[in-house]
């Protein structure tokens, strides 16, 4: 089966910011993604649990959107001031997908 090289874009970032976070994809003109909740993780300050958080502060969400790489670098450029004031980090991979047309 042909498969076509593509740019997967990760996004872990604070829930409370996550519409913000959408929002920018859209503008950028990204037409597909998916948030999933962060359940615990290890960082640079220590472990952290999502079970037990009363507030939606403090809770993580992660973003990930599969793009052309020609449109990888308009894509950061929108979305990296915001990642960059926030808690989370930002990841780039390449993958391989069958249907290139959804992308």
């Amino acid at each position: 089966m042909e498969t076509h090289r593509k740019k997967r874009l990760e996004i872990v970032i604070e829930a409370p910011v996550v519409d913000r976070l959408l929002s920018l994809l859209d503008r950028a003109g990204v037409t597909g993604y998916t948030v999933t909740p962060a359940l615990s993780g290890r960082g640079r300050e220590g472990a952290w649990r999502r079970e037990g958080l009363v507030t939606e502060a403090g809770r993580m969400v992660v973003v990930m959107t599969v793009l052309d790489p020609s449109r990888v670098d308009a894509v950061l450029e929108q979305v990296y001031p915001l990642v960059a004031r926030q808690i989370g980090i930002l990841t780039v991979f390449d993958v391989d997908v069958i249907r290139a047309d959804h992308f």
